[in-house]
């Protein structure tokens, strides 16, 4: 036997070896992840505010003259429902909250297991980690896709919930990069670019029936509890967005995510201190692709009811900015901006997000999609002062690093996360 047979020969059975313990593994993921069995539960009415109401949530005086009347006190809301629809800057926005929660000692419902509430099946309550009937809960903030009906028996009746939407185009090209290997169905596009080739004629290729296939087609009506494959034409779409905008006081938009927190502020009597971020979970620049006006239109017309749904949002957000004012809205901003840019200056290693590879700490290592190390990270700072270290920290923190400080078993994601890391080997 050659040396080059000798080699093919210990790849073929290194290849078996790995693909009988990863199917095994997939199985095993598998059936762990799927839905679980739901029981009836009693129903127990949710009051209308929770109990708990930390001492340190004082009244203070308010400036936010398009809600409130300048100079009326007002308090910072503590119960709240985060819808966290998928590649929307939803990662950077749960930092804040969990930051947020920590501040006034406030209740989370958390997920058991994962970091999400058995995502792509409908919420149930029963999937909140150590739940009880009756229990009151101040925040809900990880992925699941949308129950109304479930949602409102777990939280207070005061509840001010809000969501974030992406521009469709760029949200199916960040979803098909992220999602795209596990979704079977695009295993058998050829070429390269399996993006622009999926485009071409997605229906082609597309099956909605197929595993996972709902990443890769309005995403967004899908994430709300809705029917991603109906018609645009379809009186289904108009009494969906109808009911989000019914059921949701604020919709932010991920492309003026600062003007998005600064109406936050001002809905939720919260003070700027609380609006601090890094942008975490994003891509390396390299790995984006950047679609041409052709491939934009084709995303676009391909999901077709989140850019109805965009739109619809995109006008009330104007609107709001409009109520806030302009002048002070790009005032506020720049504030914003400033406040960010000296936390950078203060916690960041070299000021800027780094690859994945370059990122010193395993406790700040991002999520990264199967086969890929595009999601950027960050090196804190060795000589942070004592004021600012435990912050910065916070506020560099990937999400899944977070839940397991803030007390969330992620035990299902560690062992998916071990399988993708031999799948990446």
């Amino acid at each position: 036997m050659t040396v080059r047979q000798g080699r093919q020969m210990r790849s073929m059975c290194k290849g078996l070896v790995l693909g009988t313990f990863l199917t095994s593994c997939m199985i095993l993921v598998y059936c762990l992840s799927s839905s679980q069995v739901h029981f009836s539960l009693p129903e127990v009415p949710v009051p209308y505010s929770c109990a708990h109401r930390p001492s340190q949530m004082h009244p203070k005086l308010s400036t936010n003259s398009s809600l409130q009347t300048a100079g009326q006190t007002c308090t910072p809301t503590a119960d709240i429902m985060f819808m966290k629809t998928h590649k929307t800057a939803s990662s950077t926005f749960l930092n804040l909250l969990f930051r947020f929660g920590e501040k006034y000692q406030l209740k989370f419902a958390f997920p058991s297991s994962r970091n999400d509430f058995f995502y792509p099946s409908l919420f149930q309550r029963s999937q909140v980690k150590d739940y009880r009937p009756g229990m009151c809960f101040n925040i809900i903030c990880n992925h699941m896709r949308f129950n109304a009906a479930e949602v409102a028996k777990l939280l207070p009746l005061d509840t001010s919930y809000i969501t974030i939407l992406r521009d469709p185009a760029e949200l199916f090209e960040s979803s098909f990069h992220y999602f795209g290997r596990l979704v079977p169905f695009t295993w058998k596009i050829p070429g390269e670019d399996k993006l622009t080739e999926f485009l071409r004629d997605p229906h082609y290729y597309f099956d909605p029936e197929g595993y996972n296939s709902f990443y890769l087609k309005n995403l967004l009506f899908f994430d709300f509890g809705l029917d991603n494959t109906l018609e645009l034409d379809d009186p289904r779409v108009e009494e969906g967005i109808r009911f989000i905008t019914e059921r949701f006081q604020l919709v932010m938009l991920v492309e003026y995510f600062e003007e998005s927190l600064i109406l936050l502020k001002n809905a939720l009597c919260w003070e700027m201190d609380d609006l601090l971020f890094f942008k975490l979970n994003a891509r390396k620049g390299s790995t984006v692709s950047k679609l041409t006006p052709e491939l934009r239109a084709r995303a676009l017309e391909w999901n077709a009811v989140d850019w109805k749904l965009y739109q619809h949002f995109n006008q009330t957000f104007w609107k709001k900015v409009d109520v806030y004012g302009c002048r002070r809205m790009a005032e506020d901003v720049a504030e914003l901006r400033r406040r960010n840019a000296e936390m950078a200056s203060i916690c960041i290693e070299g000021g800027h997000a780094v690859d994945a590879g370059s990122i010193q700490e395993t406790d700040m290592q991002p999520w990264q999609p199967i086969g890929e190390k595009s999601i950027m990270g960050y090196n804190m700072k060795k000589n942070v002062d004592k004021a600012h270290r435990k912050l910065c920290r916070k506020m560099l923190m990937p999400e899944l690093q977070y839940l397991t400080e803030l007390g969330v078993n992620l035990w299902i994601t560690k062992l998916w996360g071990r399988v993708r890391d031999i799948i990446n080997w």
